[in-house]
């Protein structure tokens, strides 16, 4: 096998495996490099996401919401007892669900023909490739071309270091397999909420301390507040304004968290803490000093719009790079680079690219937020319309939030839109094809949605903008 590709790519996650896949698909000779191997020394493929992020955190959250959901099915006319949740079964469940998906990439790289490189995958001058194996030995290759995909790694604070089976990033949380009667979250993110959540529904007493002073401050603040009253009734205790201070380990089986917030100092105790305060990028070892590839200061790599680096045939993207953390946003780039490298004309449209939470409600949102569009000075007309108000949401008694839509008053093209509700994470993909096309308000108002389905909040807040609305009383007549 010859040592030169057309293609090298250094990370095997989302944004890497999906780059490999696609640039082989297009006739390019690919390798991609992954260290992550399993208890076996097999390779471990799909990067973060796949293994300790986005899919095992997602079926512990449908899990724990099925639970959820049979426990107050009596809604529904279903009468049921003693409803109970087998922990272990669950985690099982969620491995199994990760094992065959890493299994399926691993078929997929040999289905079109992407040669796996296995070890830590260093880029020297003149687009060389160092792959170092576990054991210490290294191997070397050339590239026309090499894309950097080496992903992010959880953030750690010196007051709560991480301790085996107590203290836990996210990689931990999704092990537990027991429920905590106490449990204690660092961070009121989209990792914090979420696995808040998933133990809030088995009956754990759930407090998240968030160091900023406002809840979820990216989200559209009306999107924020109408979530933090729904998580209250939910008895997910968030504090605000709340910075850990330190931890200290009790007897090896809980732990007491000190904080501070605009009362003072304070403490709790809890049987499991997770340190979900962020991420930061892998790219420790990724470059050689000779690479030519340069970063900032917290280890993110420069790159342009289209993921070039300063170096020519040489790309970065995800979460290396500017932009969200996002596992859709890096394999959207991986797909635009390999595309760029055989000679295509393509760009990612960052300003369409979706966010999601995905407690219950779901909260998701694409484009720009009210608060962010009112400190640019632009003029904007919004529209909402409740879930309360539709009739497919009543049906399945599960009618939290609303959608948002926010437009430009002068040009009635959307901007925006924001919404809390059950199903916010399936909504929010319409929301991204409107604004891919650039729609206004009016091409909302006039695509015809089906009845009764969920997705008709869209179109009645497309039509509230402009005080249109048919199922609900509206405060603009015109």
């Amino acid at each position: 096998m010859s040592d030169k590709f057309d293609l090298i790519v250094i990370g095997a996650g989302p944004g890497g495996y999906v780059a490999a896949i696609r640039a082989a698909q297009l006739g390019l000779k690919t390798a991609c490099v992954e260290k992550w191997i399993d208890g076996k020394g097999a390779p471990v493929l799909g990067g973060t996401c796949l293994n300790v992020g986005c899919i095992p955190s997602k079926a512990l959250l449908e899990s724990t919401h099925q639970f959820e959901k049979t426990q107050h099915a009596n809604a529904h006319g279903i009468q049921t007892s003693d409803v109970t949740m087998d922990v272990k079964q669950m985690v099982a469940r969620k491995d199994k669900i990760v094992k065959n998906l890493t299994g399926g990439i691993a078929g997929l790289f040999k289905a079109n023909g992407v040669t796996l490189l296995q070890g830590a995958g260093k880029l020297h001058a003149g687009k060389k490739v160092e792959v170092i194996a576990a054991d210490g030995s290294s191997s070397n290759y050339e590239a026309d071309n090499v894309i950097l995909a080496s992903g992010s790694v959880p953030v750690e604070i010196p007051p709560a270091p991480l301790t085996d089976g107590l203290i836990l990033d996210n990689a931990g949380a999704l092990d537990i397999d027991e429920t905590p009667q106490r449990l204690g979250v660092i961070g009121a993110g989209v990792i914090g909420l979420e696995m808040g959540s998933v133990w809030a529904r088995l009956g754990s007493e759930v407090t998240i301390l968030e160091a900023m002073d406002t809840f979820l401050a990216g989200a559209d603040a009306e999107v924020a507040k109408e979530a933090a009253k729904l998580f209250k009734k939910q008895k997910l205790d968030i504090r605000l304004n709340a910075r850990c201070t330190g931890t200290e380990v009790i007897d090896g089986k809980e732990v007491k968290v000190k904080f501070t917030d605009a009362e003072g100092d304070k403490e709790i105790v809890v049987d499991k803490l997770i340190v979900a305060v962020g991420r930061k990028p892998q790219t420790q070892g990724l470059l050689s000093d000779d690479s030519g590839v340069t970063m900032d200061e917290r280890g993110f790599i420069f790159v342009d719009e289209q993921c070039r680096t300063g170096v020519p045939g040489v790309f970065a993207i995800g979460d290396s790079v500017r932009g969200p953390m996002l596992a859709h946003k890096a394999s959207e780039e991986g797909i635009m680079v390999a595309d760029l490298i055989a000679g295509h004309n393509v760009q990612v449209n960052y300003d369409a690219v979706p966010n999601i939470i995905y407690t219950h409600p779901e909260l998701a949102w694409v484009g720009k937020t009210e608060e962010q569009l009112k400190t640019e000075g632009a003029k904007i007309k919004t529209g909402k319309f409740p879930f309360a108000a539709s009739g497919r949401a009543m049906a399945a008694n599960d009618t939290d939030g609303f959608v948002k839509v926010i437009s430009c008053e002068e040009t009635d093209r959307i901007l925006g839109i924001h919404m809390v509700g059950g199903i916010a994470s399936e909504l929010i993909a319409q929301a991204v094809i409107a604004m891919e096309f650039c729609s206004s308000t009016e091409d909302l108002q006039l695509t015809m949605f089906a009845h009764p389905t969920v997705s008709e909040a869209v179109h009645e807040a497309a039509l509230a903008v402009d005080g249109h609305a048919i199922h609900m009383a509206n405060r603009k007549k015109r």
